[in-house]
């Protein structure tokens, strides 16, 4: 409860000086709106059903995405540990892309798959796979060595050890990594639906991109406030909690409790 206190505190003392700064009439109302006007723009929203409707949108855009990038991260991050080779050659690739910003893949994006789902989806998955892959690798190599040498001495080898004994020792690293992926599949979604335009549904992107042609700023802040706070319901219902219980369950939790 006290740190719920806190954390509404902050937000409340956040809130306040946005007002103060709102009056001082240093800035336009129209590049800086009151929070008033932010609040009504997002109670509009949720009434006529745009705001549900495009979270709903970006979601699913976003789950399908990052899910394959999961998928497709894991196994190479996995057979990279094994490999000095693919830790020269793959593991150097990932970490070069990972630093490449997401909107740098919208041009290339369109050029393959044009105004469509498949292009937004490129995007995440390109933002999601190269952290996946780096945390995977990391965690499977960060694991005490002690672990194979006794997986070897009772008879786990091959995929055996690795499924049985590697992957489960490096969970607590591969969660920090999928949520850093998440982080990552976020950004990459905005800067795709910013710059791809399709009727297959409007996202808050989108949202986005429609405020800043029609300068209606409380309705780009009031979006961006949005996608801050299903980032952080995120972070707290799916990934704290897991990365809580298993750094807890393997000794790995620096940080008392």
């Amino acid at each position: 409860m006290k740190r719920v206190a806190v954390a509404l505190a902050f937000f409340v003392a956040l809130i306040g000086l946005w007002e103060l700064a709102v009056r001082s009439g240093r800035w336009s109302a129209v590049l800086l709106p009151s929070p008033l006007y932010v609040a009504e723009y997002l109670w509009a929203a949720l009434l006529d059903g745009t705001l549900l409707e495009s979270a709903w949108v970006t979601l699913k855009r976003l789950l399908i995405g990052y899910v394959a990038g999961v998928l497709i991260g894991l196994p190479l991050g996995l057979l990279t540990s094994m490999s000095q080779t693919l830790e020269d050659t793959v593991g150097a690739m990932a970490l070069g892309l990972q630093t490449l910003p997401s909107v740098c893949w919208v041009p290339l994006a369109l050029v393959w798959f044009g105004q469509t789902e498949s292009a937004m989806l490129f995007v995440v998955i390109m933002g999601t796979v190269w952290s996946v892959i780096i945390a995977t690798d990391y965690g499977a190599r960060s694991i005490p060595p002690i672990y194979a040498r006794a997986a070897r001495t009772m008879g786990s080898e091959g995929m055996h050890k690795w499924t049985r004994v590697i992957l489960p020792a490096s969970l607590p690293f591969l969660v920090t990594g999928m949520k850093q992926g998440w982080a990552f599949a976020w950004r990459s979604l905005m800067a795709a639906e910013i710059y791809v335009t399709i009727l297959t549904g409007f996202g808050l992107g989108h949202l986005l991109h429609y405020g800043r042609e029609l300068n209606a700023m409380d309705q780009v802040i009031g979006v961006m406030i949005v996608i801050v706070l299903i980032g952080l319901l995120a972070d707290r219902l799916l990934f704290s909690p897991w990365e809580r219980f298993l750094h807890s369950r393997w000794g790995t939790n620096v940080k008392a409790s």
